[in-house]
């Protein structure tokens, strides 16, 4: 079935609160993530929140945002149609005005994250409500998250050198003034490589920043991003805390390269030429008597390893976040 909008994901995200579930919200540049994930998530019956940067649409796109939102969004709408899950687009660490106002007026996300929680706590509010009245104005399908407190490390272009944890009464006022639907806050979670074990996770501010809301009337779903160097008992002690969507972009990069790395390391004599044997690319090896063998080197054997990889990561984030055998669209 096609991709869906925000209607249909904010349906998934009002059963997660209740259920106290999770989507592992799962970054792409290049068809192949996009795949294996789709593939993971039918696997255990979970539905799948893809997402994109900005970075990753210039990559798709050669350089050109909007032309690598457009692609891929039309990539993953038709592969969508072969599973029977709901499939979402989320435009992730957004900050561009003009691109997110493109974004808004092709209807291709399902969600946008507009993150001004790099600016003071006023413009913050600004800019998230600006992107929220945009979609008001345009009456377009689309859940917006903004971001409250600041994560360290570094996404996409965005660079935060220390962590200021999300405050529960700030929240209250944020989300009240913004319109937000979603709020990413602040715990203790990093961005890019980090290990679980040096994290100073805040589990019990969470709880309080959902239930303060709920308090005050403004049950949203909480995010979580930056949540790849976290392990299993982490996770699952954030679970049930209002957490409803948890990022991962930098595991998915790792097992990327890592797949493709094994196994040309496996196969090095049948892609590079042993030692002894003259370096002949440029003529392909015509005056040589070894030849490179192209059951290994051909790009389509590396893709498929990614992507039966990447089905195999995100089956097992399911499971943990227990989304799986919760899709609300599964025939």
């Amino acid at each position: 079935m096609p991709f869906y909008g925000g209607n249909e994901l904010s349906q998934v995200y009002d059963e997660a609160l209740e259920e106290d579930f999770g989507l592992v919200a799962s970054n792409v540049a290049e068809p192949d993530v996009a795949m294996g994930l789709m593939d993971g998530a039918a696997s255990v019956d979970s539905d799948l929140l893809i997402q994109m940067s900005a970075g990753a649409c210039r990559f798709a796109g050669n350089g050109d945002a909007e032309a690598g939102l457009r692609a891929m969004g039309n990539y993953i709408d038709t592969m969508a149609e072969q599973y029977d899950i709901g499939v979402f687009l989320n435009m992730d660490h957004q900050t561009d005005m003009d691109f997110i106002e493109m974004q808004i007026e092709s209807d291709i996300p399902s969600s946008i994250m507009i993150d001004a929680s790099h600016e003071d706590f006023e413009e913050n509010i600004r800019q998230s409500k600006k992107v929220v009245d945009m979609i008001d104005e345009k009456d377009a399908d689309i859940l917006v998250e903004a971001e409250l407190g600041q994560i360290k490390g570094v996404e996409d272009e965005i660079v935060a050198e220390e962590a200021f944890y999300t405050d529960p009464d700030d929240a209250v006022e944020f989300v009240d003034r913004t319109g937000a639907d979603l709020l990413a806050i602040s715990v203790g979670t990093q961005h890019g490589v980090a290990k679980g074990k040096d994290l100073e996770l805040k589990p019990d501010l969470a709880s309080e920043i959902s239930e303060t809301l709920a308090d005050h009337g403004l049950e949203i779903p909480l995010v979580l991003h930056g949540t790849s160097g976290l392990q299993p008992a982490q996770v699952e002690d954030m679970m049930g805390r209002g957490i409803c969507k948890m990022n991962k972009d930098t595991r998915y990069q790792y097992e990327y390269t890592r797949t493709l790395f094994d196994h040309y390391l496996d196969h090095k004599d049948e892609i590079v030429p042993p030692e002894g044997v003259e370096d002949q690319r440029d003529s392909f090896y015509n005056d040589t008597e070894w030849s490179p063998n192209k059951d290994h080197f051909d790009p389509r054997v590396g893709g498929r390893l990614v992507r039966e990889r990447i089905e195999e990561v995100h089956a097992d984030l399911a499971e943990l976040s227990s989304s799986a055998g919760n899709s609300m669209f599964s025939k």
